[in-house]
C-alpha cells in the first residue's frame, strides 16, 4: 500500500503554510510534480523554498507531464478528456515509480478543495483499482482568504451567502438574489460585463507574493484601472493569477 499526501501549500508565501502541511511535507519521500510546460520560474522557486524549509531527509521527485486540453472540443468534454489523461499519468507514476510502503506527496497551490482537479484525479485512480493508495488531504490558505484579509473585509454580509464561481460562468450571468460573488480563473476580465449594475469590486493579483497588486472601489470607477494594471502585469511577467470579490452596493 502506497501513501499519498495531497498538501495545500497556500497562495504563495511559505509563511502561510500551516503547521500540519509543513509536517506533512516532512513525511514525503517522493514528490509527484506536474509539469505544465510553463516557464514560471518564480513559482518553481517558491516550491523549492518550501521544500528546503519543510522537507526532512532525502527525497526524490517524479515529473508527470500535464497533457494539454483540446481547444477544438466543447469545454466540458475537453476537461473530461484532459482529466482522463491525467488519471492515466498519475496511475503510471504511482504504480511504476512509487514502491509499496513509500510516502508520495503532491503540492497543491492554495487549497486542494477549491478549483483544483487533483482530488478528482486521485478519486478516479482509486476507482480504477489498478494501484492501491491510502491518501490524506491537508488544507491550505487559498487566494480567496488572502484576498479578504488584504482588503480587510469579510467575504459574506450579515446572514448572507457567497457564490464562488469562474470568469467563464460569470459571463453567463449571475443567479437571482446574489449579492456577493468571488470570481476565480478569470482570464478575460469578465467583471467588465457587470459595470453599471451597482457593484463594488475587491481585486487582487499575485496574492501573498512580493509583487502583490490590490485595487478596490466601485466597479464603474475602477474597472478600467484593473484592466490596465492586469494587462501590464501580464506582459511584464508572462502570466497572472488574480481573484476578486464583487459586492452589490447597498441602498
Amino acid at each position: 500500500m502506497r501513501r499519498l499526501l495531497v498538501i495545500g501549500i497556500g497562495a504563495g508565501d511559505p509563511r502561510l503554510m500551516t503547521i500540519e502541511a509543513g509536517d506533512a511535507i516532512g513525511e514525503v519521500e517522493v514528490f509527484l510534480v506536474v509539469d505544465k510546460g510553463e516557464t514560471k520560474d518564480d513559482l518553481v522557486a517558491v516550491r523549492r523554498q518550501m521544500l528546503r524549509t519543510f522537507a526532512r531527509g532525502a527525497y526524490r521527485t517524479i515529473e508527470i507531464h500535464d497533457p494539454p486540453r483540446d481547444p477544438a472540443l466543447p469545454y466540458r468534454e475537453a476537461v473530461q478528456q484532459w482529466h482522463h489523461q491525467r488519471v492515466l499519468a498519475f496511475e503510471r507514476a504511482l504504480s511504476e515509480q512509487v514502491a509499496d510502503g513509500e510516502c508520495a506527496g503532491l503540492l497543491v497551490w492554495g487549497d486542494p478543495s477549491l478549483y483544483d482537479s487533483t482530488l478528482r484525479i486521485i478519486d478516479q485512480v482509486l476507482e480504477r483499482g489498478r494501484v492501491a493508495v491510502d491518501h490524506r488531504v491537508f488544507p491550505g490558505i487559498s487566494s480567496v482568504q488572502v484576498l479578504a484579509a488584504r482588503h480587510r473585509i469579510p467575504l459574506n454580509q450579515i446572514g448572507g451567502s457567497v457564490l464562488i464561481t469562474t470568469g467563464r460562468r460569470l459571463r453567463e450571468g449571475l443567479p437571482d438574489g446574489i449579492e456577493d460573488v468571488v470570481v476565480m480563473l478569470d482570464g478575460d476580465t469578465a467583471f467588465t460585463t457587470l459595470t453599471g449594475q451597482g457593484f463594488d469590486i475587491y481585486w487582487g493579483a499575485y496574492l501573498a507574493s512580493a509583487d502583490e497588486l490590490l485595487i478596490a472601489g466601485p466597479l464603474d470607477e475602477v474597472a478600467d484601472q484593473i484592466v490596465k494594471m492586469r494587462a501590464e502585469a501580464r506582459r511584464r511577467r508572462g502570466w497572472i493569477f488574480d481573484t476578486y470579490l464583487l459586492r452589490r452596493q447597498q441602498g
